[in-house]
């Protein structure tokens, strides 16, 4: 039985105070979910008897069946704790990394989280990633060290080992967690600090000339408190516990009960329970250190508490010992129903005492009450990161957005306060599911008084059937025949009219809706309030500055600016149940409905239409695998097409896309992720179509390295003319308009007008790698242009900051490259591809002074003679983006390459075209006036008036670009996932005989102390990945688990045209070079399914075949 009611819990989110927002974040399989059904229970949701097996929060059947979560779901809980009624909003989130996005959306709507460790295998990669992503949405962590039982059951550790087993792990959240933490913490600090001496340059400058220029690196870190980074118990935010068995524990549980004991106040107890402490037994102090009448002991952690749940153990589940066990029940003041204590199996009676000792449900929640914030104590970090006020330092914000930043910081739910919401994600439920369509229950009287009816009308109709008896006429059966047709060229009509209506009507009737997951920031939402909905799209990579509206822009769907919907339902989010809601004050999670029209992903929704969107959500994991599917009858394509907008949708990191060539492409972050979005589309959102679908497709990266010094052979290389002209004969590109000098590459437009002198040359890799993981900086600063050209925004005093720390970082990272890419940075054209990869174009031109990439505020002025510059830089530029998209290799986009413009020359052309014109016979008055035109034209302007086409401009950047790509030593790139694998040492050949065939590296092996687990990592390729967990697990019995998360690229080192050139090069290769070369098997295998020219031999010798009968 449920202990508190809707109504209950609609009463409890009116005080913000006592509301936390929280989540459950760990690795997979740590006991996320067991853990939330212990909480579940505590409100009677569910029997306390299935916490751990009936996993509650799973509403997925796929879910119950991998024993995985594969989506973020909440419920809402109610607490009593120190006299008051405290909501705690749950959400459980996945583990997996392939739904990291699940992650992200539940993180950004919480103020809390629940880090879950276990206690054998300790902190794991993902344990990292959740934690930085906490980090970053500026929430606060407590931690709970999962499974300990299992250091008894399946280690078999005393408690002394058990003791030092914990330490360990509170050691690794020292080095990994809390050095985490504690170092975006100290470059936040000091980020902050460096803003404040901006400031006060002026002030110091005197102090600089007296010879005072020391700096100390720790201004600012020791006046800020950072104790609630860290984990430790004796602050209280550390749960022991083991969820399975139902018991959990912090420190100050057992400081309440040995305190009195020993005779020791409870605050002393609480600093003394963990740690380097003894206890005396003959004075009764506590003593820190192994000090001379403490040598023998045990640390006071091991003495009062884990020696006691030891003994518990052993009692109850290893030697089963029933006169112990219930002289420990009636010492812990137990009741112990006979039928668990009774039950063959002892873990139902081991959880039945443990339960009641140490619940697990009020050590947890007690913490998240103490511990962790309420909307009201919100951080003023997280309200600016939200509203993306890191990049608007220096810039006047309106009055309006001053006062809705305050709102938000203080969680106002008043009348007068304004309503914002952040959706993060659109959720698909069952209609079945909804509360509006459950059949309702019947009182006593109704349900009595229908079932008379019924039984009075089947007596009725049972007399009028006797007294009737059934008479048919030729007369009649005409008639109904008549009937009967034209009842069915009615029919008929109806359904031609409905597919000339088209489609869409069958379409859109389908058995779920959308529903957004939302958590409301400020004000009071009610059903029929009317709001806007602020979509932050591509063109609001700079947020609301001083009043202006932007325009917002959504890739799936029309230009939206301002879209005003009226609210009609909203939802209490109970695990797999939703309840009806009036009204939602400020600080609540709530499910929103009839949003499907209105919101692709995510979005602000808000009563004032002057408010800024909020920041969009940021994922750690970007999808990388595409499939592409294909009805298996054309007939179905509108069901397809339609099914694919549903998916899209509903999963906040699936992409969804039409290729040029026409195929429906959809791309996921894993193989795990892929086969329930493939399932997602089968059973929900496109059913009854029958799909095809192509093995995964996995991207690849062109790149050019420096060129090698040794050969294959490890011979000195002299030239590489042979190699490169090999290059151009094999992939069988004709540029008529190049010419290649040492690498430099002169190219035409096809009418000669234009002459560009272009050189490609590798990126430093640490440039390579700034270049792509600033993504977002990059588009901030192409949009913060455009948007200031397009809407003429006043200019800005300061540059933005996390502009200027990329600008600072990259001239950083080319200084450290060498003298050739020095002041390299403010030469910089554009970025690409589509404007923000990790290739740059470089202007080197000395007559073309040009306007900087990093000048957001103002232009430089326009010389006369530069003017013809100017009006074809767009379409250098996109000769560029085209070229860095498509690669000659194998039309993939390219990586790490630098592209210099040094020469841009217009041809006296025009000279040339009249000379042509008066050796021609001039017979008609069309000629002469083309003529008179051309040669007016060249008097008033000269030879530098020149007519010029922008396509053919674009043209010859985009041939120049590529065949100065191929005259560098060019190298294929694969995307490469870290794998972290957890085994025992008897499958660690088959581990490695499994990573061995899949072209795998492994990078270490390290044995977990005090257990036979190795901790293995190394790198898989991408494209090798696909079936290898169940091949890994097939092999081990189920003993190793692999991991894997995104890597970066790597470059094969093979060349895909490399043939053997030098004697030795044929003596060790053979003259044909029979060895298989991954690189050049990759990219024709790339440009056979892209239907580009393979070089590939089918038949050597076409001699006819002899055999040795005539």
């Amino acid at each position: 039985m449920r202990t508190v009611s809707p109504n209950e819990i609609s009463q409890l989110q009116k005080n913000s105070s006592n509301i936390r927002n929280i989540c459950i974040l760990a690795h997979v399989d740590h006991g996320k979910t067991t853990l939330a059904d212990s909480l579940i229970a505590s409100n009677g949701i569910i029997s306390t008897r299935l916490a751990g097996k009936v996993r509650y929060m799973d509403s997925r059947e796929d879910e119950q069946v991998r024993g995985i979560t594969m989506k973020s779901s909440a419920i809402s809980l109610h607490y009593p704790h120190n006299g008051g009624d405290y909501l705690i909003n749950l959400i459980d989130s996945p583990g997996h990394v392939d739904f990291s996005s699940e992650v992200s959306t539940a993180v950004r709507l919480c103020d809390g989280a629940i880090i879950v460790v276990d206690a054998v295998e300790g902190v794991c990669p993902q344990t990292h990633v959740v934690l930085r992503q906490a980090w970053l949405e500026s929430i606060r962590p407590c931690l709970v060290i999962n499974k300990v039982d299992r250091l008894i059951t399946e280690l078999k550790c005393s408690p002394m080992e058990a003791y030092v087993r914990l330490q360990q792990i509170l050691e690794q959240a020292s080095i990994s967690v809390n050095a985490l933490t504690g170092e975006l913490f100290t470059v936040k600090v000091m980020e902050d600090s460096e803003i404040v001496d901006e400031k006060n340059k002026k002030e110091d400058k005197s102090m600089m000339e007296n010879g005072e220029n020391l700096y100390d690196w720790s201004i600012g870190l020791e006046d800020i408190d950072d104790s609630s980074l860290y984990f430790s118990p004796d602050q209280g935010n550390v749960v022991f516990a083991s969820a399975i068995d139902g018991w959990g524990f912090r420190i100050s549980d057992f400081a309440a009960i040995f305190s009195k004991k020993i005779g020791v106040s409870q605050a002393i107890m609480n600093k003394t329970l963990w740690g380097d402490f003894y206890l005396n037994s003959k004075t009764k102090k506590i003593m820190k250190g192994a000090q001379a009448p403490c040598k023998a002991k045990k640390p006071l952690f091991v003495q009062v508490i884990l020696e006691n749940l030891w003994n518990l153990y052993n009692a109850i589940y290893i030697k089963k010992d029933k006169i112990q066990s219930e002289n420990i029940v009636k010492s812990l003041n137990l009741k112990v129903s006979v039928r668990d204590s009774r039950h063959g199996d002892a873990r139902v009676y081991l959880y039945a005492v443990c339960s009641q000792w140490l619940p697990l449900s009020k050590a947890v929640l007690s913490m998240v009450c103490d511990k962790l914030p309420s909307p009201c104590s919100v951080s003023i970090d997280r309200i600016e990161k939200l509203m993306g006020s890191t990049s608007l330092q220096g810039r006047s914000l309106s009055a309006n957005v001053k006062e809705i930043k305050e709102v938000m910081l203080h969680c106002k739910s008043g009348d007068n306060s304004p309503v914002i919401l952040h959706v993060t994600k659109m959720v698909s439920v069952e209609k079945n599911c909804l509360p509006q369509n459950k059949p309702k229950a019947l009182a006593k009287e109704r349900l009595s008084n229908r079932n008379q009816q019924r039984t009075e009308d089947k007596r009725e109709t049972n007399v009028d059937n006797a007294d009737q008896e059934p008479v048919t006429t030729e007369n009649e059966s005409d008639s109904t025949t008549l009937k009967v047709e034209k009842n069915n060229e009615d029919t008929a009509e109806s359904q031609i009219k409905s597919t000339k209506q088209g489609d869409t009507e069958a379409l859109e009737e389908r058995n779920h809706e959308f529903i957004a997951f939302a958590r409301i920031f400020c004000g009071t939402i009610r059903r029929g309030d009317k709001l806007h909905i602020l979509n932050y799209g591509k063109n609001n990579a700079r947020p609301y500055i001083s009043g202006k509206d932007e325009n917002v822009e959504n890739s799936s769907r029309n230009d939206i600016s301002e879209n005003i919907f009226e609210v009609a339902d909203l939802y209490l989010w109970m695990g797999r149940q939703l309840e009806l809601l009036d009204e939602v004050p400020a600080g609540n999670i709530l499910g929103i409905g009839n949003l499907e029209k209105h919101i692709l992903k995510s979005a602000t929704i808000s009563s004032a239409s002057n408010c800024p969107p909020l920041m969009p959500v940021p994922f750690a994991v970007v999808p990388i695998v595409h499939v592409a599917i294909e009805p298996a009858h054309f007939s179905d394509i509108a069901k397809l097409t339609n099914g694919l907008r549903l998916l899209n949708q509903a999963d906040p990191c699936v992409e969804t896309l039409v290729q040029e060539s026409g195929e429906h492409v959809i791309v996921a972050a894993g193989e795990v992720h892929l086969d329930r979005c493939l399932k997602d589309l089968r059973e929900r959102f496109a059913p009854g179509v029958e799909i095809s679908v192509s093995e995964p497709i996995i991207p690849f990266r062109e790149t050019i390295i420096p060129p090698p010094q040794l050969d294959m052979v490890n011979e000195l290389i002299d030239s590489n003319e042979t190699q490169s002209t090999t290059r151009r004969q094999e992939l069988d590109y004709d540029y008529p308009n190049c010419e290649n000098n040492a690498g430099t590459i002169t190219v035409f437009t096809s009418d000669k007008s234009c002459k560009l002198v272009v050189k490609a040359k590798p990126l430093p890799t640490n440039v390579t790698k700034l270049l792509d993981e600033s993504a977002d900086v990059i588009k901030s600063i192409v949009g913060s242009k455009s948007v200031r050209k397009d809407h003429s925004l006043s200019p800005v005093d300061s540059e933005l900051t996390e502009v200027a720390l990329f600008y600072n970082s990259l001239v950083e990272e080319f200084n450290v490259a060498g003298e050739e890419w020095k002041d390299i940075v403010d030469k910089i054209w554009c970025f690409g591809p589509r404007n923000y990869g990790p290739n740059i174009l470089v202007n080197e031109i000395t007559s073309y002074n040009r306007s900087t990439l990093w000048d957001v505020t103002q232009d430089r002025p326009v010389n006369v003679e530069q003017d013809m510059f100017r009006k074809f830089d767009n379409s250098v530029i996109t000769g560029f983006q085209l070229a860095t998209l498509a690669g000659p290799l194998c039309e993939e986009p390219m990586m790490g390459v630098c592209f210099v413009i040094k020469e841009w020359t217009y041809l006296p052309s025009i000279q040339s075209s009249s000379e042509a014109l008066d050796n021609l016979a001039l017979e008609s008055n069309e000629t002469h006036v083309a003529k008179n035109e051309i040669s007016s034209a060249s008097e008033g302007k000269g030879a530098k008036s020149i007519s010029i086409n922008s396509g053919q401009l674009m043209s010859a950047i985009k041939s120049g670009c590529r065949r100065a790509f191929l005259a560098q030593p060019v190298r294929l790139m694969v995307p490469t996932y870290k794998c972290t694998i957890h085994a025992t040492s008897d499958v660690l050949g088959k581990v490695y005989a499994v990573l061995g065939r899949r072209n795998g590296q492994i990078l270490s092996e390290d044995m977990q102390e005090g257990s036979s687990i190795f901790n293995i990592e190394a790198v898989l390729p991408v494209a090798e990945s696909f079936g290898f967990t169940d091949e890994i697990r097939k092999k081990t019995s189920g003993l190793a688990n692999p991991q894997l998360i995104f890597n970066n690229w790597e470059i094969i080192p093979a060349d895909p045209f490399w043939v053997p050139t030098t004697e030795e090069e044929i003596l060790h290769f053979g003259e044909k070079a029979d060895s298989e070369n991954r690189a050049r098997l990759l990219v024709d295998k790339i440009r056979a399914r892209k239907g580009l020219i393979v070089q590939k031999k089918i038949v050597e010798h076409a001699e006819k075949q002899r055999t040795i009968k005539k």
